[in-house]
């Protein structure tokens, strides 16, 4: 049962006769029209997507030590990569001993303790702090594994663990009195 009509033999060059679906004209087709959606429904996407990493680029992700209930300190357990480093924040007031050590299953892990105005910026070589000084005794090049010491001032401290070699899978612990 044929939907056309045709009219005309066969072997006639006037007469159209249906192709195969999966003829060449039918697929590129079919093609294009994918790809004219695909850019219809994609490309803003895309563009907002580019925008939110450009706008966040440069951020590093630091978590935040926040206490149990009725706690003053807290273990916290991680691993960091070679070259790459972890951070920690925590808020503190002026007077308070803030007390940081770090344990590592092959004694390869260390901190720095940065007072309130830190910030980590992404460079290409890594995570640098800037915008304020190391405390004294857990500043970078020192290898803390224990300090303890009256914070000088209120604030967001930073807390930042690297390797000294290799990967490190570590416990830092925190407490303020």
């Amino acid at each position: 049962m044929a939907f056309y009509r045709m009219t005309g033999s066969a072997g006639d060059p006037q007469v159209r006769r249906p192709g195969p679906w999966r003829s060449i004209e039918w697929i590129a087709a079919r093609f294009a029209w994918v790809l004219l959606i695909f850019a219809v429904v994609a490309a803003p996407r895309v563009a907002v997507r580019a925008e939110a990493e450009e706008a966040g680029a440069n951020r590093v992700p630091i978590e935040i030590i926040r206490f149990d209930r009725g706690a003053s300190s807290k273990d916290i357990t991680g691993a960091v990569i070679r070259g790459e480093r972890s951070l920690y924040s925590i808020d503190a007031r002026s007077g308070q001993r803030l007390s940081v050590s770090i344990s590592a299953s092959e004694d390869n892990a260390v901190f720095q303790i940065y007072a309130p105005g830190a910030q980590a910026d992404r460079r290409d070589y890594g995570v640098e702090i800037v915008g304020a000084k190391a405390l004294p005794g857990a500043g970078e090049g020192e290898d803390a594994k224990n300090w303890s010491g009256i914070l000088p001032e209120t604030g967001t401290y930073l807390v930042v663990v690297g390797p000294t070699y290799g990967n490190a899978t570590y416990t830092l612990r925190v407490s303020i009195r």
